[in-house]
Protein backbone atom coordinates (compact mmCIF):
# COMPACT_ATOMS: atom_id res chain seq x y z
CA UNK A 1 0.00 0.00 0.00
CA UNK A 2 1.09 3.49 -0.59
CA UNK A 3 1.76 6.30 1.80
CA UNK A 4 -1.21 8.36 0.30
CA UNK A 5 -3.08 5.35 0.41
CA UNK A 6 -2.25 4.75 4.20
CA UNK A 7 -3.10 8.18 5.23
CA UNK A 8 -6.49 8.12 3.50
CA UNK A 9 -7.70 4.99 5.50
CA UNK A 10 -5.41 5.63 8.49
CA UNK A 11 -7.96 5.08 11.67
CA UNK A 12 -8.79 5.98 13.99
CA UNK A 13 -8.97 9.79 13.49
CA UNK A 14 -9.59 12.42 16.24
CA UNK A 15 -11.88 14.63 15.61
CA UNK A 16 -12.88 18.01 17.57
CA UNK A 17 -15.48 20.55 18.49
CA UNK A 18 -14.33 23.28 20.05
CA UNK A 19 -16.19 26.33 21.33
CA UNK A 20 -15.60 28.91 24.16
CA UNK A 21 -16.68 27.04 26.78
CA UNK A 22 -15.99 23.03 26.33
CA UNK A 23 -13.82 21.34 23.87
CA UNK A 24 -15.71 18.03 22.56
CA UNK A 25 -13.23 15.25 21.20
CA UNK A 26 -14.14 12.01 20.35
CA UNK A 27 -12.43 9.04 18.06
CA UNK A 28 -13.91 8.54 14.31
CA UNK A 29 -13.25 4.62 14.34
CA UNK A 30 -14.97 4.19 10.80
CA UNK A 31 -16.22 6.65 8.18
CA UNK A 32 -18.76 8.53 10.45
CA UNK A 33 -18.91 5.85 13.27
CA UNK A 34 -17.74 8.29 16.46
CA UNK A 35 -16.75 6.58 19.68
CA UNK A 36 -15.26 7.98 22.68
CA UNK A 37 -16.82 11.53 23.11
CA UNK A 38 -15.22 13.57 25.79
CA UNK A 39 -16.31 16.93 27.02
CA UNK A 40 -13.40 19.01 28.72
CA UNK A 41 -13.71 22.38 29.64
CA UNK A 42 -11.48 25.11 28.49
CA UNK A 43 -10.53 26.87 31.39
CA UNK A 44 -8.84 23.64 33.05
CA UNK A 45 -6.13 23.67 30.22
CA UNK A 46 -3.45 26.42 29.51
CA UNK A 47 -3.52 25.35 25.50
CA UNK A 48 -5.07 23.34 23.25
CA UNK A 49 -2.46 20.96 23.02
CA UNK A 50 -2.76 20.15 26.77
CA UNK A 51 -6.43 19.50 26.22
CA UNK A 52 -6.14 17.25 23.27
CA UNK A 53 -2.97 15.33 25.27
CA UNK A 54 -5.61 15.00 27.88
CA UNK A 55 -7.87 13.37 26.16
CA UNK A 56 -5.46 10.69 23.95
CA UNK A 57 -4.49 9.91 27.72
CA UNK A 58 -8.05 9.31 28.85
CA UNK A 59 -9.01 7.17 25.99
CA UNK A 60 -5.45 5.37 25.64
CA UNK A 61 -4.97 6.39 22.48
CA UNK A 62 -1.01 7.57 21.91
CA UNK A 63 -0.73 7.20 18.10
CA UNK A 64 -3.04 9.28 15.82
CA UNK A 65 -2.67 10.10 12.07
CA UNK A 66 -5.09 12.43 11.21
CA UNK A 67 -7.13 14.68 13.03
CA UNK A 68 -9.84 17.76 12.53
CA UNK A 69 -10.98 20.41 14.74
CA UNK A 70 -13.88 22.61 14.20
CA UNK A 71 -13.38 25.96 16.15
CA UNK A 72 -16.00 28.46 17.32
CA UNK A 73 -13.62 31.30 15.25
CA UNK A 74 -12.80 32.77 11.47
CA UNK A 75 -10.15 30.38 10.14
CA UNK A 76 -7.94 32.91 8.20
CA UNK A 77 -4.76 31.16 8.06
CA UNK A 78 -1.84 29.78 10.41
CA UNK A 79 -2.58 31.51 13.22
CA UNK A 80 -6.10 31.14 15.52
CA UNK A 81 -6.59 33.87 18.01
CA UNK A 82 -10.00 32.22 19.81
CA UNK A 83 -12.46 35.09 20.12
CA UNK A 84 -14.20 33.78 23.40
CA UNK A 85 -11.59 32.15 24.94
CA UNK A 86 -7.85 32.49 25.49
CA UNK A 87 -6.25 29.92 23.08
CA UNK A 88 -3.95 30.81 20.36
CA UNK A 89 -1.62 29.06 18.64
CA UNK A 90 -0.54 28.10 15.39
CA UNK A 91 -1.85 25.38 13.22
CA UNK A 92 1.53 24.20 12.24
CA UNK A 93 3.05 24.07 15.25
CA UNK A 94 0.44 22.12 17.00
CA UNK A 95 0.41 19.58 14.09
CA UNK A 96 4.41 18.89 15.06
CA UNK A 97 4.01 19.34 18.76
CA UNK A 98 1.27 16.43 18.37
CA UNK A 99 3.02 14.39 16.25
CA UNK A 100 0.27 14.40 13.73
CA UNK A 101 0.78 13.83 9.90
CA UNK A 102 -3.08 16.21 9.28
CA UNK A 103 -4.55 18.41 11.38
CA UNK A 104 -6.91 20.73 9.64
CA UNK A 105 -9.11 23.09 11.37
CA UNK A 106 -12.27 24.61 9.96
CA UNK A 107 -15.35 26.59 11.84
CA UNK A 108 -17.18 25.12 13.80
CA UNK A 109 -20.74 26.22 11.82
CA UNK A 110 -18.85 25.35 8.42
CA UNK A 111 -18.52 22.02 10.21
CA UNK A 112 -22.20 21.89 11.46
CA UNK A 113 -23.50 22.46 7.84
CA UNK A 114 -20.58 19.77 6.50
CA UNK A 115 -22.96 17.70 9.00
CA UNK A 116 -26.30 18.16 7.28
CA UNK A 117 -24.94 15.91 4.52
CA UNK A 118 -24.93 12.69 6.63
CA UNK A 119 -27.61 13.51 9.16
CA UNK A 120 -29.76 10.32 9.46
CA UNK A 121 -33.71 11.91 8.99
CA UNK A 122 -34.85 10.71 12.34
CA UNK A 123 -32.67 13.77 13.59
CA UNK A 124 -34.76 16.38 11.92
CA UNK A 125 -37.94 17.80 12.95
CA UNK A 126 -39.81 19.78 9.98
CA UNK A 127 -41.55 23.09 10.75
CA UNK A 128 -43.56 23.70 7.65
CA UNK A 129 -43.14 23.48 4.18
CA UNK A 130 -42.96 20.64 1.33
CA UNK A 131 -40.79 18.61 -0.01
CA UNK A 132 -36.86 19.62 -0.80
CA UNK A 133 -35.88 20.67 -3.74
CA UNK A 134 -32.75 17.66 -4.39
CA UNK A 135 -29.37 19.34 -5.40
CA UNK A 136 -30.41 22.74 -4.17
CA UNK A 137 -28.88 25.02 -1.57
CA UNK A 138 -28.74 24.88 2.21
CA UNK A 139 -29.22 27.17 4.34
CA UNK A 140 -27.43 26.31 7.98
CA UNK A 141 -28.22 29.12 11.02
CA UNK A 142 -28.32 28.36 14.64
CA UNK A 143 -28.68 30.13 17.76
CA UNK A 144 -26.63 29.00 20.95
CA UNK A 145 -23.81 31.05 22.44
CA UNK A 146 -23.60 32.82 19.53
CA UNK A 147 -25.20 32.82 15.84
CA UNK A 148 -24.08 31.01 13.58
CA UNK A 149 -24.59 31.29 9.86
CA UNK A 150 -23.54 28.99 6.80
CA UNK A 151 -25.05 27.42 3.50
CA UNK A 152 -24.26 23.99 1.15
CA UNK A 153 -23.99 24.49 -2.14
CA UNK A 154 -24.22 21.95 -4.95
CA UNK A 155 -21.52 21.12 -7.07
CA UNK A 156 -20.34 18.39 -9.30
CA UNK A 157 -17.63 17.52 -6.81
CA UNK A 158 -19.94 17.22 -3.64
CA UNK A 159 -21.78 19.96 -1.10
CA UNK A 160 -19.29 23.34 -0.78
CA UNK A 161 -20.27 24.39 2.54
CA UNK A 162 -19.61 28.82 3.21
CA UNK A 163 -17.46 30.01 5.71
CA UNK A 164 -18.82 32.77 6.73
CA UNK A 165 -19.78 35.20 9.72
CA UNK A 166 -23.39 35.87 8.92
CA UNK A 167 -24.62 36.00 12.60
CA UNK A 168 -23.21 39.67 12.69
CA UNK A 169 -25.22 41.11 9.76
CA UNK A 170 -27.03 44.24 10.86
CA UNK A 171 -30.21 43.38 11.88
CA UNK A 172 -33.46 44.83 10.38
CA UNK A 173 -36.92 45.30 12.81
CA UNK A 174 -39.66 44.09 11.14
CA UNK A 175 -42.59 45.92 13.51
CA UNK A 176 -42.95 48.41 16.12
CA UNK A 177 -41.85 46.00 18.95
CA UNK A 178 -39.04 45.20 17.26
CA UNK A 179 -38.03 48.79 16.43
CA UNK A 180 -38.05 49.51 19.56
CA UNK A 181 -35.92 46.57 21.23
CA UNK A 182 -33.54 47.89 18.60
CA UNK A 183 -33.36 51.22 19.57
CA UNK A 184 -32.41 49.92 23.13
CA UNK A 185 -30.29 47.98 21.90
CA UNK A 186 -28.60 50.58 19.60
CA UNK A 187 -28.43 52.80 22.72
CA UNK A 188 -26.49 50.16 24.94
CA UNK A 189 -24.26 48.65 22.18
CA UNK A 190 -23.85 50.95 18.94
CA UNK A 191 -24.17 48.67 15.94
CA UNK A 192 -26.72 45.90 16.43
CA UNK A 193 -26.13 42.69 14.88
CA UNK A 194 -28.75 39.60 14.55
CA UNK A 195 -26.38 38.22 16.91
CA UNK A 196 -27.49 40.64 19.91
CA UNK A 197 -30.65 39.35 19.69
CA UNK A 198 -30.48 35.32 18.41
CA UNK A 199 -28.46 33.65 21.23
CA UNK A 200 -28.77 33.22 24.69
CA UNK A 201 -27.63 36.44 25.83
CA UNK A 202 -30.03 37.96 23.05
CA UNK A 203 -33.03 36.50 24.94
CA UNK A 204 -31.94 38.17 27.85
CA UNK A 205 -31.58 41.45 26.05
CA UNK A 206 -34.53 41.32 24.14
CA UNK A 207 -36.27 40.93 27.94
CA UNK A 208 -34.37 43.59 29.42
CA UNK A 209 -36.01 45.84 27.12
CA UNK A 210 -39.45 45.12 27.18
CA UNK A 211 -39.12 45.28 30.35
CA UNK A 212 -37.48 49.19 29.89
CA UNK A 213 -40.61 49.82 28.28
CA UNK A 214 -42.90 48.59 30.43
CA UNK A 215 -41.30 50.51 33.33
CA UNK A 216 -40.29 46.82 35.02
CA UNK A 217 -37.79 46.79 37.32
CA UNK A 218 -34.74 45.18 35.94
CA UNK A 219 -34.66 41.27 36.33
CA UNK A 220 -31.62 39.88 36.10
CA UNK A 221 -32.90 36.51 34.14
CA UNK A 222 -30.73 33.88 33.01
CA UNK A 223 -32.31 32.51 29.18
CA UNK A 224 -33.37 29.27 30.53
CA UNK A 225 -35.09 31.16 33.72
CA UNK A 226 -36.64 33.62 30.83
CA UNK A 227 -38.20 30.34 28.53
CA UNK A 228 -39.06 28.26 31.92
CA UNK A 229 -41.49 31.11 33.12
CA UNK A 230 -42.50 31.29 29.49
CA UNK A 231 -43.43 28.04 28.51
CA UNK A 232 -45.00 27.29 32.18
CA UNK A 233 -47.25 30.75 31.99
CA UNK A 234 -45.66 32.06 34.87
CA UNK A 235 -44.58 35.58 33.04
CA UNK A 236 -46.45 36.88 30.26
CA UNK A 237 -43.55 39.20 29.84
CA UNK A 238 -41.48 36.20 29.47
CA UNK A 239 -43.61 34.72 26.93
CA UNK A 240 -43.20 37.94 24.62
CA UNK A 241 -39.88 37.80 24.53
CA UNK A 242 -39.57 34.16 23.29
CA UNK A 243 -42.17 34.85 21.22
CA UNK A 244 -40.27 37.81 19.79
CA UNK A 245 -37.45 35.69 19.74
CA UNK A 246 -38.79 32.94 17.70
CA UNK A 247 -40.07 35.71 14.91
CA UNK A 248 -36.80 37.41 14.74
CA UNK A 249 -35.30 34.18 13.94
CA UNK A 250 -38.25 33.47 11.39
CA UNK A 251 -37.02 37.05 9.87
CA UNK A 252 -33.18 36.01 9.70
CA UNK A 253 -33.81 32.42 8.33
CA UNK A 254 -36.21 33.72 5.91
CA UNK A 255 -33.51 36.33 4.72
CA UNK A 256 -30.29 33.76 4.37
CA UNK A 257 -32.79 31.38 2.13
CA UNK A 258 -33.89 34.29 -0.34
CA UNK A 259 -30.50 35.29 -0.32
CA UNK A 260 -28.94 31.63 -0.92
CA UNK A 261 -32.25 30.68 -3.21
CA UNK A 262 -32.20 27.81 -0.26
CA UNK A 263 -35.08 25.19 -1.84
CA UNK A 264 -33.10 22.77 -0.46
CA UNK A 265 -34.21 23.75 2.72
CA UNK A 266 -33.08 25.47 6.14
CA UNK A 267 -31.31 23.80 8.95
CA UNK A 268 -31.76 25.00 12.57
CA UNK A 269 -28.52 24.19 14.55
CA UNK A 270 -27.55 25.00 18.23
CA UNK A 271 -28.56 24.05 21.61
CA UNK A 272 -31.87 26.51 22.12
CA UNK A 273 -34.36 25.41 19.79
CA UNK A 274 -34.55 21.69 20.66
CA UNK A 275 -35.07 22.43 24.33
CA UNK A 276 -38.74 23.78 23.54
CA UNK A 277 -39.70 21.82 20.39
CA UNK A 278 -43.19 21.66 20.85
CA UNK A 279 -43.65 25.50 21.63
CA UNK A 280 -41.54 26.07 18.53
CA UNK A 281 -44.31 24.62 16.16
CA UNK A 282 -46.62 26.95 17.53
CA UNK A 283 -44.70 29.64 17.49
CA UNK A 284 -44.71 33.47 15.27
CA UNK A 285 -41.38 31.77 13.68
CA UNK A 286 -43.07 30.09 10.47
CA UNK A 287 -45.34 32.88 9.77
CA UNK A 288 -42.56 35.13 10.19
CA UNK A 289 -40.69 32.93 8.29
CA UNK A 290 -43.07 33.18 5.03
CA UNK A 291 -43.82 37.07 5.87
CA UNK A 292 -41.98 38.44 2.46
CA UNK A 293 -44.59 40.22 0.41
CA UNK A 294 -44.26 38.94 -3.14
CA UNK A 295 -42.16 36.21 -1.66
CA UNK A 296 -44.66 34.68 0.58
CA UNK A 297 -45.14 31.89 -1.78
CA UNK A 298 -41.87 31.17 -2.34
CA UNK A 299 -40.73 30.73 1.40
CA UNK A 300 -44.17 28.87 2.19
CA UNK A 301 -42.47 26.23 -0.03
CA UNK A 302 -39.37 25.84 2.12
CA UNK A 303 -39.18 23.39 4.64
CA UNK A 304 -37.18 24.05 7.84
CA UNK A 305 -35.72 21.31 9.96
CA UNK A 306 -34.73 21.74 13.83
CA UNK A 307 -31.52 19.35 14.02
CA UNK A 308 -31.26 17.43 17.03
CA UNK A 309 -27.66 15.91 16.34
CA UNK A 310 -26.19 15.68 19.84
CA UNK A 311 -22.39 16.40 18.16
CA UNK A 312 -23.21 17.92 14.85
CA UNK A 313 -19.58 19.61 15.30
CA UNK A 314 -17.99 16.34 15.91
CA UNK A 315 -19.74 15.12 12.49
CA UNK A 316 -19.26 17.53 10.06
CA UNK A 317 -15.08 17.80 10.95
CA UNK A 318 -15.37 13.93 10.14
CA UNK A 319 -16.71 15.10 6.74
CA UNK A 320 -14.25 17.62 6.14
CA UNK A 321 -11.20 15.74 7.28
CA UNK A 322 -12.08 12.64 4.81
CA UNK A 323 -13.05 15.28 2.13
CA UNK A 324 -9.28 16.81 2.60
CA UNK A 325 -7.54 13.33 2.51
CA UNK A 326 -9.62 12.08 0.00
CA UNK A 327 -7.85 15.02 -2.60
CA UNK A 328 -4.73 14.80 -0.62
CA UNK A 329 -4.66 11.30 -2.20
CA UNK A 330 -5.18 12.15 -5.73
CA UNK A 331 -2.16 11.47 -7.95
CA UNK A 332 0.22 15.14 -9.15
CA UNK A 333 -1.28 14.31 -12.52
CA UNK A 334 -4.98 14.97 -11.12
CA UNK A 335 -3.44 18.34 -9.41
CA UNK A 336 -3.08 17.78 -6.55
CA UNK A 337 -0.31 16.43 -4.12
CA UNK A 338 0.17 14.90 -0.72
CA UNK A 339 1.54 16.86 1.28
CA UNK A 340 1.14 15.21 5.06
CA UNK A 341 2.01 18.87 6.80
CA UNK A 342 -0.50 20.89 4.52
CA UNK A 343 -3.18 22.56 6.88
Amino acid sequence: MSTTQTEATAWPRLVADIGGTNARFALETAPQKIEKVEVLPCNDYDTVVDAIREYLKRVSEPKISHAAIAIANPILGDWVQMTNHHWAFSIETTRQSLGFETLILLNDFTAQALAITCIPKDELVQIGGFKQVDDAPKAVIGPGTGLGVSGLIPSKAGWVPLAGEGGHVSFAPFDDAEIMIWQYAKQKYGHVSAERFLSGAGLSLIHEALSAREGIKRQKLTPAEISERALSGTSPLCRLTLDIFCAMLGTVSSNLALTLGASGGVYLCGGIIPRFIDYFKSSPFRTRFESKGRFDAYLAAIPVYIVLSKYPGINGAAVALANHLAVSALPAAAGQTADKSKT
